[in-house]
């Protein structure tokens, strides 16, 4: 059965990656529950406290290995603190968000295992070429 082998690099890059997709998964979740609110009609602006609290980690970690899903991160955190009325908008804007970080963060997943990533065969069997 053949595997994927990364080199020390290649799992401290993806530990990181890992770590990052918790923190947005958590992001996600207090975004859409601003969503919700804005359907229902509530008030929002208790959840920028909370898309703060979740973001700002994702920035401090991303920093040394991926400065710019990192800066992508801080320049929605920026965005969500923006004023105004208009809370569809800023649900957009927040869906958004985290999408194009997603996405960003899943690219380099697979630049990772592109760039230290070597199959290996195991158990005596012969690797596919």
């Amino acid at each position: 059965m053949a595997g994927l082998k990364l080199d020390g690099a290649g799992i401290a890059k993806m530990d990181t990656l890992d770590t990052a997709m918790k923190h947005l998964q958590r992001l996600n979740a207090v975004v859409e529950q601003c969503a919700a609110a804005v359907k229902n009609e509530k008030p929002v602006t208790a959840f920028v406290p909370q898309i703060k609290r979740a973001g700002q980690p994702l920035v401090g970690l991303l920093k040394g290995q991926f400065g710019m899903i990192s800066d992508q991160a801080a320049a929605f955190l920026l965005q969500s603190t923006r004023g105004g009325s208009n809370n569809q908008g800023r649900v957009r804007l927040l869906r958004e968000g985290v999408a194009q970080m997603r996405v960003q963060m899943e690219l380099a997943i697979a630049k990772t295992i592109e760039l230290h990533g070597t199959e290996e065969a195991g158990d005596g069997e012969p690797q596919d070429a």
